[in-house]
């Protein structure tokens, strides 16, 4: 482990997990460089990453970059514009970045960047760990894509962590914040069959394992970012009705959500991914809230 107070810049800082992870970053003592789009303030590089590399020597004296800027890929329906959008903003945000650091006297040590479990693909009751191969599909070719972008780090002599991050529950946005209106309604139900399998995260404990992955020197290459229990989404409903105390008798059908959601439903919501986080566990990692139960009580209180 490698604890000493570090300086690091991160991407994507206002997002969900950017917003949670700076000030737990800056608890423990490191200090922050943000990488922004907006007006640059203190503490803050003003950089678009599409439009090229970040100003020379802006990440001078970086100890790690955190990348976790990027499109939402929930953010309104699959058409090829935004489709290219979610792609660019990956493949070529990732790519700009790494050139950046190429251009760096003192390139840092580390690099974690943000991919997610959509790699693997649909793969049904399947158990998948970081050595499974890439899956088929619209995300998993964009995270394969984005991946490969991010291990082109490593020939500057950067340790690369790809983290494959897996449905985000936090009810300050992402997935768990849009299912909470129709279930606190009554109206939540299990989606298509129910069958397949969601991995998730609790952002608490995303938060500790992008920590964890910063500070641990030994950890490198794909980390699964879920929890060590996958529930199916029948599981899943039922969990978060008791949480609830809110029935989830209104089922959704497959064809209603392909009808509501396009290619966005089978990719998000129908494809089963039943991922496992054993470099995590491996290393020492140690959850918060590993089952989720004790996750949906401490993200919805």
């Amino acid at each position: 482990m490698s604890k000493q107070n570090q300086t690091i810049a991160i991407s994507g800082a206002t997002g969900l997990v950017g917003g949670e992870l700076i000030p737990s970053l800056k608890h423990v003592g490191h200090s922050i460089l943000t990488l922004s789009r907006r007006n640059a303030g203190t503490g803050s590089v003003l950089w678009d990453p599409a439009k090229g590399v970040t100003p020379l020597g802006a990440l001078e004296g970086v100890d790690a970059v955190v990348h976790l800027a990027g499109e939402n890929i929930a953010g309104s329906r699959w058409t090829a514009a935004v489709k290219e959008r979610i792609r660019s903003s990956r493949v070529d945000g990732t790519r700009n970045l790494v050139k950046s650091l190429s251009l760096l006297k003192t390139p840092p040590k580390t690099l974690v960047c943000a991919s997610a479990i959509g790699f693997y693909g649909h793969r049904g009751e399947e158990r998948l760990d970081e050595s499974s191969t890439v899956g088929s599909g619209y995300l998993a070719d964009v995270c394969k894509a984005w991946e490969s972008e991010a291990q082109e780090a490593e020939k500057i002599g950067l340790r690369v962590v790809r983290l494959r991050i897996g449905v985000v529950l936090s009810k300050k946005g992402g997935a768990l914040a849009k299912m909470l209106l129709p279930f606190k309604l009554g109206v939540g139900g299990i989606i298509g069959s129910g069958k397949q399998y969601w991995s998730w995260v609790g952002l608490n404990d995303l938060v500790r394992i992008i920590s964890f992955c910063v500070e641990n020197e030994g950890i490198s290459g794909a980390v699964n970012a879920v929890s060590p229990n996958p529930m199916t989404n029948y599981d899943f409903t039922k969990a978060v009705g008791a949480v609830l105390h809110r029935p989830t008798i209104f089922p959704m059908p497959a064809f209603a959500a392909k009808l509501a959601l396009g290619e966005m439903a089978d990719e998000l919501l129908l494809s089963s991914i039943r991922v496992e986080p054993h470099k995590l566990q491996s290393a020492g990692f140690q959850f918060a809230e590993p089952d989720l139960t004790s996750c949906l009580k401490h993200e919805l209180s």
